[in-house]
């Protein structure tokens, strides 16, 4: 995320135990094409990435919150037309690992809260976000500022005591 991740993942921190947003110990991003297809070069990047951090056991669950998070900015977040020749709306996948925390991150274009009400199990739409809460230890998002334009959906997912 480079030196935005402090400023994009700030909300982040309200009510958590105290950490320090600047003290990842690693982290990889991945720029997502605006097609269905990076759905699954998310899921890659995420296998890849949790291999490399000893953390394969974690992929099911974050795989599916990834999945989810990158499905949800393809579908309502970029614009039906394209903006201009060789444009394509930034959707980017973040994964930053602290000793005690993985937290995945995806950033696109609009400032629309991924919340269109409350959620309701029996409808179509919507039961995307129900799994990011049912399989993350907590989940938000939050609009970006400055130079950056739309929003960060991020999902927590708190690292077994073992891993330390």
């Amino acid at each position: 995320m480079g030196t935005e991740g402090s400023t994009v993942l700030s909300p982040l921190w309200r009510g958590l135990p105290p950490i320090a947003p600047s003290a990842v110990s690693s982290s990889a991003s991945c720029a997502l094409p605006p097609r269905f297809e990076a759905v699954r070069t998310a899921r890659k990047f995420t296998r890849t990435t949790l291999q490399q951090w000893d953390l394969p056991g974690l992929f099911d669950d974050v795989s599916l919150v990834v999945s989810e998070l990158v499905t949800n900015s393809l579908r309502y977040a970029l614009p039906a037309e394209p903006v201009g020749a060789g444009y394509e709306p930034a959707v980017r996948l973040h994964l930053m690992r602290w000793a005690s925390r993985l937290v995945c991150a995806v950033r696109d274009p609009s400032e629309q809260s991924p919340i269109a009400g409350e959620p309701d199990a029996s409808a179509e739409c919507g039961r995307g976000l129900m799994l990011v809460e049912s399989f993350s230890d907590t989940w938000g998002w939050h609009p970006l500022a400055g130079a950056l334009h739309g929003k960060v959906v991020w999902a927590l997912f708190r690292l077994p005591r073992d891993l330390d």
